[in-house]
Formats: C-alpha cells, sequence, structure tokens
C-alpha cells in the first residue's frame, strides 16, 4: 500500500469500441429511459388517484414502481451524457455513490418480487385470510423491510468493493460502476472480498427466487382446483405478469452476479446488464400494468376519454 499511488477516479469505457454508433445509442436509450419514467409515474399517479386500485397488490406495484425510476435515475443519466462525451471520468467517491445506490435499488426490487409473490399466493391460496395476511400494517412493514434490507446489504457490498486498494488502472470497462469490472481493478487478493459478495448474491437472488417457485407451486395446485375454465384463466393471468418479470429480472442478475469477477466478459456482460437496467423497468409497466384493464380502466377515467386507443395496448 506504501508504495502504491492510488486511483482517485476511475474512466468509464462504456460503449466507446463502438464508435459512431453511440450517437445511435444515445437516441435509442434516450428514447427507452423517457418510456421507463413516463410509464412508472403513469402507474403510481393512476395507483394513488384511483381508490379501485387502493389493494395490496398494487400498493407494492406502485412502491416498486418507484424503485424501478430511481434505479434508472442512478445509471442511465449518466450512461446518456457519456455516450456524447469524450470525458467518462468519475471520481472514486462517485463511483462508490453510484454503486451504493444501484445495489440498493436493485436489492429492493428483488425483494419486493419475492414479496409480490407472497401476496398472489397468500391472495390465490387463502382468500379468506387475505385481508389479514395482507393488512395495510403488513403491507407497510414487508415493504420498508425489503427497502431497509436492500440498502443495508448494499452497503456492505459497496464497503467490501471499495475498502480494497485501487492503485493500477482506473478503466473501468462498463457503463457504470459495477460489481464485477470494478473489482477487476483492485490491486490486492479479492478472494474473501468476491465471495462474502457471492454470498449475498445467493441470499438476495436464490432465496427469494426459490420461495416465489414454493408459492407458485401452491397457486398452480389451487387453481387447478378451481372448477370453471374462466377461473382458471382469471386466476393465472393475476401471475404471469409477475413471473415474466421474475424470470427477466432474476436470470440476468444471476447469469452476472452469481459468478467469480474473474468470469467477467465486458461485451456479453454488458449485453445482459442492459437488459436488467434498461428492458427490465420497461417490462414493469407494460406488461404488469398498461395490459391490467383495471389499469387501463383507471387511466381512461383519469384522463377523461373513453375512447382512448390505450384499448389495443
Amino acid at each position: 500500500m506504501a508504495n502504491s499511488s492510488c486511483v482517485t477516479e476511475f474512466l468509464l469505457l462504456g460503449f466507446s469500441s463502438l464508435g459512431e454508433l453511440q450517437l445511435v445509442l444515445f437516441v435509442v436509450f434516450l428514447c427507452l429511459y423517457l418510456i421507463i419514467l413516463s410509464g412508472n409515474i403513469t402507474i403510481i399517479s393512476v395507483i394513488r388517484l384511483d381508490r379501485s386500485l387502493h389493494t395490496p397488490m398494487y400498493f407494492f406495484l406502485c412502491v416498486l414502481s418507484t424503485s424501478e425510476i430511481f434505479y434508472t435515475i442512478v445509471i442511465l443519466p449518466k450512461m446518456l451524457i457519456n455516450l456524447l462525451s469524450a470525458l467518462r471520468t468519475l471520481s472514486f467517491m462517485s463511483c462508490a455513490t453510484q454503486m451504493f445506490f444501484f445495489l440498493g435499488f436493485a436489492i429492493t426490487n428483488c425483494l419486493l418480487l419475492g414479496v409480490m409473490g407472497y401476496d398472489r399466493y397468500a391472495a390465490i391460496c387463502w382468500p379468506l385470510h387475505y385481508p389479514i395476511l395482507m393488512s395495510w400494517k403488513a403491507c407497510g412493514q414487508l415493504a420498508a423491510t425489503c427497502i431497509v434490507s436492500g440498502f443495508l446489504l448494499s452497503l456492505e457490498g459497496t464497503t467490501l468493493v471499495f475498502s480494497l486498494p485501487f492503485c493500477g488502472s482506473n478503466k473501468i470497462n462498463h457503463y457504470f460502476c459495477d460489481i464485477s469490472p470494478v473489482i477487476r481493478l483492485a490491486c490486492a487478493e479479492t478472494y474473501i472480498n468476491e465471495l462474502v459478495i457471492f454470498i449475498f448474491g445467493v441470499l438476495v437472488l436464490i432465496v427469494p427466487l426459490i420461495f416465489i417457485c414454493i408459492s407458485y407451486g401452491f397457486i398452480v395446485h389451487t387453481i387447478l382446483k378451481i372448477p370453471s375454465a374462466e377461473g382458471k384463466q382469471k386466476a393465472f393471468s393475476t401471475c404471469a405478469s409477475h413471473l415474466i418479470v421474475v424470470i427477466v429480472h432474476y436470470g440476468c442478475a444471476s447469469f452476472v452476479y452469481l459468478r467469480p469477477s474473474a468470469k467477467y466478459t465486458s461485451d456479453k456482460d454488458r449485453l445482459v446488464t442492459v437488459t436488467y437496467t434498461i428492458i427490465t423497468p420497461l417490462l414493469n409497466p407494460v406488461v404488469y400494468s398498461l395490459r391490467n384493464k383495471d389499469v387501463q380502466l383507471a387511466i381512461q377515467k383519469m384522463i377523461g376519454k373513453t375512447g382512448f386507443p390505450l384499448k389495443t395496448l
């Protein structure tokens, strides 16, 4: 440490290897970013204004949409600036701050998806006990637990990364300060740090995923007992959106984070990371709500136009 020249700032390489294609990416990502913001803000506004949507399912969706907005704000504005700028530097503290908030909101989203799976389980398998199991007090406590746990784990993970000495290259082969590309720049043994981070990854990704799978096992068992085909279809439809988001989010996140940093491959991992930093937040308002008849009706009532082309969405 005494002989090392400490890194004070990092250089985000991002998509610099693509040359003039960066301008095209800027336009594409800017459009997606605006859609993410407008879609999630619409969902939050509609749920807050329409009393018929004041249920646990939509409460958690509102919390998830809020988290998704901040999740993308942490990453996308800086990425968009870097696509147009030759100056892609980020101070040591700014990099650590970005990682802390990114991980905090990402972990919160993972935990919220697990809680939303439990909500569907309680609604379908225990309908008579549902008002007690998912009371507003219980919903508030579950949401608060997800947020607090997410940022506590994020603080620990960020500390494990930035407590390492950085005395060599400062070039991060990524478009934001993510764990694997940053920890690879450390000029010290990272095995213990990576092992602890891996254990955190298992707790955040695998444990909730197992919980969701078990919940849906009971849900399917209960749905198959429903005598009418219409009843079965209605029950399955309330779960389908959640399952789509779970598969995309957990699948991509597990591919990136449940591996040693030595297995990091910049091009492939950047593509996968784009999926859960941009596509997943984009899927939430579309898959979860804008194709939901209750939400469509609420939006139509809010804007006062019953013939609005949302019916075609």
